[in-house]
């Protein structure tokens, strides 16, 4: 029975958002308090609430400080020169944007942090979709695929649980999955050269009027390709106030649109105004040794990550704006951000905290694991590959790695497969997981990029899982799995 709810409940959730009829907010909160009380377990719903929030509060503080800090980074001008280096790279062709964006995305993946890439990558591209008319949910997607694969690097989170859960060197899982990983990642290129195809057919060709003017980022789009006359003004309309809300569906069916029409769109267009006042280009190199400095303390992990950028956020603010009223304004600037993504994650807590607490995630791994045909024995890396699509969307990477992947391991061993093997196979659905609603940091990317979390689900899915069974094929290929 518990089984059944806890899938019925996930499915239940999922349609809600993807149909609209919830907020994401709402729909983690109430749904799983209708179904702990089906379960029985009503009684215990503040119990449960208050384990998930304990367990989400660190990785809330993460966010809160990190999209200060970074948001501050991104106010004194520390990544324009990214920026500038994309636009001059994209050129106003659609394509070359798509594409861009998941280059960008896997560089600053690197990091380890998914939270940190999404703001930057989004502050970085975001004006430009807009501009060109272009579909945001492609640049969501583009963005959480190629994090996804990227965080798989050892000090990212999957392949350190995974050799803590299974008692190995992450060395000896991770170096064998590069080949794998590597075509996964020029999968997600491939993918995003399509799709910045099928934008650039859509919107008709488009270029930069001055493209030496890329740094003041106003130059005028004009028409250039198909269409002409009234379609070239048609484009240059749409390019040019795409923030009022111009209908950027990717052309594929899914009735996305670009924007959601917010005024506040015209605030994230001059986010990277190159004569914006709270420029700080005196101190851009000190700026840019805290960012490294920062970066660096993750991956060795000499503190907490959130104690890390609780000190980061405060010391950015007192350097760059020593004069209070300067930073109560930077604080206000992001704080709506900060609400946004905060109050997400107390809310998936809640979600978390149902799941685990009533014994649903435990009871759905058991059945998932028991479902396994005796003769696919042999080929239990293949099945773990398999399953850690939907389970790690389903479920924590916590859940999964300490949870299902343990007792995966210990079937495959009665059939001679390694535990590398397993602990290798399980990386592959992490490109799917980072659009997971169960992980903070998508909500991050949405909010930010002003793309409804349902839009996103709807349109990644399906490229997500493509990229995972093609890391999948490239690892039993290369005989890692």
């Amino acid at each position: 029975m518990l089984t059944i709810l806890g899938f019925a409940m996930i499915a239940t959730f999922l349609v809600l958002i993807m149909t609209k009829k919830m907020s994401p907010i709402a729909a983690l909160v109430l749904i799983p308090a209708l179904f702990c009380v089906a379960v029985g377990k009503g009684a215990h719903l503040g119990d449960y609430v208050i384990d998930g929030v304990s367990s989400l509060a660190p990785t809330a503080a993460m966010l809160m400080f990190a999209i200060v800090y970074f948001g501050v980074m991104i106010d004194v001008g520390l990544f324009d020169p990214v920026v500038r280096g994309i636009l001059r790279f994209c050129k106003a062709d659609p394509m070359r944007v798509v594409v861009g964006t998941a280059v960008l995305a896997a560089i600053v993946s690197l990091d380890g942090d998914g939270s940190t890439t999404f703001m930057i990558t989004v502050s970085a591209m975001y004006p430009l979709y807009k501009r060109l008319g272009m579909s945001l949910v492609v640049m969501t997607g583009v963005a959480a695929m190629a994090n996804g694969v990227m965080n798989t690097v050892p000090w990212g989170g999957p392949t350190a649980r995974a050799a803590t859960a299974l008692k190995l060197d992450a060395a000896d899982i991770f170096v064998p999955m590069i080949p794998a990983l590597l075509t996964g990642l020029l999968g997600v290129f491939g993918l995003a050269y399509v799709l910045g195809l099928r934008e650039r057919r859509r919107l008709g060709a488009l270029r930069l009027q001055d493209e030496e003017s890329v740094e003041t980022k106003e130059a005028v789009l004009v028409g250039a390709g198909a269409g002409g006359g009234a379609g070239a003004g048609r484009l240059e309309k749409q390019a040019v106030a795409g923030a009022g809300g111009t209908d950027g569906g990717d052309g594929t069916g899914d009735g996305v649109d670009a924007g959601d029409g917010r005024d506040d769109d015209g605030d994230l267009l001059k986010g990277l105004d190159p004569n914006r006042p709270t420029l700080r280009p005196r101190l851009y190199w000190f700026n840019a040794l805290l960012t490294g400095v920062l970066i660096t303390a993750m991956i060795l992990e000499l503190l907490p990550i959130p104690v890390l950028f609780l000190l980061g956020a405060a010391l950015a603010l007192s350097v760059n704006f020593p004069r209070l009223p300067d930073q109560k304004a930077r604080i206000a600037a992001h704080a709506d951000n900060v609400l946004n993504v905060s109050g997400m994650v107390f809310a998936a807590a809640v979600f978390t905290g149902v799941l685990q607490g009533t014994g649903m995630v435990d009871s759905m791994a058991d059945w998932l694991v028991d479902t396994v045909p005796d003769g696919l024995g042999p080929h239990m890396a293949l099945v773990t590959g398999v399953l850690s699509l939907p389970l790690t969307y389903f479920m924590s990477n916590d859940g999964f790695y300490f949870g299902v992947l343990p007792v995966l391991t210990e079937a495959g061993a009665a059939h001679g497969v390694t535990p590398l093997e397993m602990a290798r196979a399980s990386l592959v659905g992490q490109p799917l997981h980072m659009s997971s609603p169960l992980v903070p940091a998508v909500y991050v990317l949405v909010g930010m990029a002003r793309v409804e979390f349902g839009d996103h689900t709807r349109f990644v899915v399906k490229w997500a899982a493509l990229t995972c069974l093609l890391i999948l094929a490239a690892g039993i290929l290369y005989g890692t799995i």
